[in-house]
């Protein structure tokens, strides 16, 4: 006796149904391969279960993308409009965004102002003054820090140099000590070169105008 029709409808049980999603997932994945390799037909296919995962085949010989670009390509179809409208505006927008940018940055730099009006020429002004005064502020800042270490500069340049007087007059004692034990050596070198009797006591002579 065979089995019965099964009507084809959704199935209530959320259990149920996924035990028939995976017999047939299997099922159709097998069919699938066994067309491709029994015909050498070209088989693309692509599931998405109820919780969004995906399964897919595909004909060893080829992929997916190629099988959807020749899908496009013989049946007219252009998969890819709304994709390529999408970007199309995007890079729109983006071109005009650039394009702002650029009128703005060649108003900042004083060009093609007369197109401004008068209210838009306020507001460039405001956006100039605000502009200059953080590049001041920011030079003041810079001019500050350089400041600080010139001063710390200064103060390390004084301490060194007062160290280098310290030890300049050291050096300054030592060479007039060194000068002195010299001339102390010269003279007693001097006098051992005289003999003994260099500093030997004459005797006074009789003053011969008065015996006259």
């Amino acid at each position: 006796m065979g089995r019965g029709k099964i009507e084809i409808k959704r199935i209530e049980s959320s259990t149920n149904r996924q035990v028939t999603f995976t017999k047939r997932r299997t099922g159709i994945l097998k069919k699938a391969r066994e067309i491709s390799v029994l015909c050498d037909a070209k088989v693309s296919l692509v599931l998405f279960s109820s919780t969004g995962k995906m399964f897919e085949y595909c004909t060893p010989s080829t992929s997916l993308k190629d099988m959807l670009g020749e899908y496009q390509r013989t049946s007219g179809n252009k998969l890819w409009d709304a994709q390529h409208e999408h970007l199309s505006a995007e890079v729109g927008m983006m071109k005009k965004e650039n394009e702002n940018m650029r009128v703005q940055l060649r108003h900042l730099m004083g060009e093609d102002l007369n197109s401004l009006t008068a209210g838009e020429l306020n507001r460039l002004e405001d956006s100039l003054e605000v502009g200059i005064a953080s590049v001041r502020a920011k030079q003041m800042e810079h001019i500050h820090s350089r400041t600080q270490m010139l001063k710390s500069n200064k103060q390390i340049l004084e301490e060194q140099n007062k160290q280098l007087q310290y030890i300049m007059h050291q050096v300054d004692g030592n060479i007039t000590e060194l000068e002195q034990s010299y001339h102390h050596l010269q003279a007693e070198r001097d006098f051992a070169a005289q003999g003994p009797g260099a500093f030997r006591v004459q005797p006074i002579q009789p003053n011969l105008q008065q015996n006259k």
